[in-house]
């Protein structure tokens, strides 16, 4: 997924929500970040 669909999907409430590393460096907590990838998998299986 590219970068600004990324932040796209954060701010729509897709996404996990970033958390501020810095002043200028953000991340994703990974468990949130696989939870959504695992959903995804999920919903493509029709699981």
């Amino acid at each position: 997924m590219a970068i600004p669909t990324i932040y796209l999907n954060a701010r729509l409430g897709t996404f996990p929500k970033q958390i501020k590393l810095g002043p200028r460096a953000a991340g994703w907590i990974a468990s949130e970040v696989q939870a959504w990838i695992d959903e995804r998998v999920r919903a493509s299986r029709g699981q």
